[in-house]
């Protein structure tokens, strides 16, 4: 019985909307005139009453027009969405549609219906109330979203029940969307698991600063004054013996440095706490960049990346359970991100973790467990524990 209910309800269901997209729909108003032509027709055939004819014919006649303007009008607008700009989870989404009547007639009471991918936005209405011959408008509407990720859509319905509102007609138009919607950055002033990432990497990333900071640099020559060089890099002394201003050339100094963030998804991670390791890894990767360090991503299904963009829009579709199981990690020292412990004793001499677990998770009896990483757990600020300073 039941199975026969629901699919009693699909048929009924697809038939209706087979009707929507291609027969105007009566409103209230056209039912009740739908309504009032069959009732005078009928007296009419009784009677043989003329007037009661020509009654039951101008109504079938108004709603004769209102079924064709509506359905001219979905039908000759052309409809254009134009580029949706990246933003980050939390944020507002811009969405803009350009409609343009492209006849000679005015197109009137017009809805177009964007049904939005999103989990928090509802399908968007926008009106327009008329639109000229080759009058072109934009529509402008925001949508939130919360969750990070690649969305896809292509489905917009135009409506419009132009003239009198008798009927309404509706046309289904294949526009395709594509919105990317960041993992959310947390900006870090400090960061102990990028700060302490190896031996040789602390020790050229200070003596990089060093150098940076320095007021006179390492001079690798001396040459003449040409105009435009800084007075601070007059070198007095030997301008003095030689009787014409010497300006030191500056050894520069390239520094060797690379720091990989690695996002373990290849596991079976819980949704929220997979989340919290994304935004972990944006936050690092990007904490790095304004260190000016070179830094690039590593996950299970891209391989090494870089470049902020590349980045982004490598976190904005990441998922867990992608790529092989078998996977050769990089062999210089890292920073990890997983949720499981097993898989630290496979890193590279040096590296720093981050173990995200859940409630039920103890690492309590292993040792040294918090000597070269950090642990989150749910009802710990992601933002305190990446700040945190390590144990060594």
């Amino acid at each position: 019985m039941n199975r026969k209910l629901t699919s009693n309800h699909g048929f009924f269901s697809s038939l209706t909307q087979w009707w929507r997209n291609r027969l105007p729909i009566p409103s209230y108003g056209g039912w009740v005139l739908l309504g009032i032509a069959l009732s005078f027709f009928g007296a009419a055939t009784n009677t043989m009453a003329g007037w009661l004819y020509v009654l039951s014919g101008t109504s079938l006649a108004l709603a004769g027009l209102n079924i064709v303007i509506a359905s001219q009008t979905v039908k000759k607008l052309t409809i254009k969405r134009l580029p949706i700009e990246p933003i980050s989870a939390g944020d507002e989404l811009l969405l803009e549609l350009a409609v343009t009547n492209p006849s000679k007639s005015s197109k009137n009471f017009i809805e177009i219906v964007d049904p939005l991918p999103f989990v928090s936005s509802k399908a968007v209405h926008s009106s327009i109330e008329s639109l000229y011959p080759q009058e072109t408008k934009k529509i402008t509407y925001y949508a939130q979203v919360d969750r990070r990720g690649i969305y896809h859509w292509s489905g917009l319905d135009i409506k419009s029940a132009a003239p009198i509102g008798l009927f309404y007609a509706r046309k289904r138009r294949n526009l395709e969307a594509r919105a990317i919607v960041y993992p959310q950055i947390i900006p870090l002033k400090s960061s102990p698991l990028i700060d302490n990432l190896g031996r040789e990497q602390t020790q050229q990333q200070q003596s990089e600063r060093l150098y940076h900071n320095a007021t006179e640099g390492v001079t690798k020559a001396l040459r003449q004054y040409r105009f435009g060089d800084p007075p601070r890099l007059i070198h007095w002394r030997s301008s003095a013996r030689f009787g014409e201003l010497q300006v030191r050339e500056l050894e520069t100094i390239t520094g060797g440095e690379q720091i990989i963030i690695c996002l373990d998804n290849n596991q079976s991670w819980e949704q929220e706490l997979f989340e919290r390791a994304v935004i972990a890894a944006a936050s690092l990767y990007f904490y790095c960049s304004r260190q000016q360090l070179d830094v690039k991503l590593w996950t299970a299904k891209t391989n090494t990346i870089k470049g902020n963009h590349v980045v982004l829009e490598a976190l904005a579709a990441i998922q867990p359970r992608q790529g092989d199981q078998d996977l050769e990690i990089p062999s210089e020292p890292l920073v990890w991100l997983s949720n499981n412990p097993h898989t630290l004793k496979s890193l590279p001499q040096g590296s720093r973790w981050m173990l995200f677990l859940g409630e039920n998770n103890d690492l309590s009896r292993e040792q040294n467990v918090s000597s070269s990483g950090l642990i989150y757990q749910s009802s710990n600020s992601l933002e305190n524990i990446l700040q945190k300073p390590l144990k060594l």
